[in-house]
């Protein structure tokens, strides 16, 4: 059951395997909470791999469930343990999409649909600092440089020179024209997005302003997927107050179905490259008028 994954990834197993002994018990989660004398909110999350599990937790469902596999039980454990280690993320303090960043420090590969903004694993650092500057207006500067860094980080996983991450990114034509800072940030930019696209393991596609309505205008959303087959599908949506992450099938299909309209709608990748240099220089010249 164990390997060599982050704490968020062992959490969402371990809520799995806990989940899978309840249904073969036969018992809700309502039934559970109500023995154990805890919310059923509790169970939820315990389940769901949002909440921390502690080998008291484990224990006392692995009673309630009357599970006689020691073995079993002792893995539960050490799975439960393990989750516990923090993340690479918890050296920068209150990271608050600490969920997310575990899920795609694990992932294999990223299809990315951004129509407001440059994708986070391929911003500048000029770029990341305006951006998020922009958005979070009451925030104190040094949050804002703590969140920079965070982005930054994320990035390294682009270039691991080992496993990198595999990443398709579908752009609106909206991101690339909003000035994010000035025309001399964006210039710069969308010119490193270019040189990124020539990277093997990213794919860069742009959707032109005149291709129309399509499905994502709904608004941004991203596909996490897992080299272990046991590690299914995470559908996110990023909110302003709270985050959502899907993971029924049903839901993982729809938004992948969606997924390859877009691909299908966008430029090619040459024809994107040229279209984002032929933007990036439309920046360049406004910089230069002013």
């Amino acid at each position: 059951m164990t390997s060599n994954v982050g704490p968020t990834v062992r959490r969402r197993r371990l809520g799995q395997e806990l989940r899978r002994l309840r249904q073969e018990k036969g018992m809700t989660a309502e039934e559970v909470a109500e023995e154990l004398m805890v919310s059923q909110s509790k169970i939820s999350r315990l389940e769901n791999g949002r909440r921390s599990i502690s080998q008291r937790d484990v224990r006392d469902l692995c009673r309630t469930y009357k599970v006689e596999d020691k073995a079993l039980v002792d893995s539960l454990m050490q799975m439960a343990k393990e989750s516990r280690q923090q993340g690479w993320w918890n050296a920068f303090g209150d990271v608050p999409y600490s969920v997310y960043i575990g899920f795609e420090t694990d992932a294999a590969s990223l299809r990315v649909y951004e129509p407001q903004v440059m994708p986070g694993l391929l911003q500048t650092p000029e770029y990341a600092e305006a951006v998020i500057s922009g958005a979070l207006p009451e925030v104190a500067p040094d949050q804002i440089a703590q969140r920079v860094q965070v982005r930054l980080r994320r990035q390294e996983r682009i270039t691991d020179p080992l496993t990198p991450l595999r990443l398709w990114a579908v752009v609106d034509e909206a991101a690339m024209r909003r000035v994010v800072g000035n025309h001399k940030i964006m210039s710069d930019q969308l010119e490193y997005l270019v040189r990124m696209s020539h990277e093997p393991h990213v794919t860069v596609q742009a959707l032109p302003f005149g291709m129309g309505s399509h499905p994502g205008m709904s608004g941004q959303f991203t596909i996490l997927e897992f080299s272990d087959e046991s590690d299914t599908s995470v559908v996110y949506l990023e909110g302003v107050t709270s985050d959502l992450y899907l993971e029924k099938l049903t839901d993982v299909q729809s938004y992948s179905m969606m997924y390859e309209h877009l691909r299908a709608q966008a430029l090619n990748v040459d024809q994107s490259r040229q279209f984002i240099t032929e933007v990036a220089q439309d920046h360049a010249r406004r910089h230069g008028e002013g």
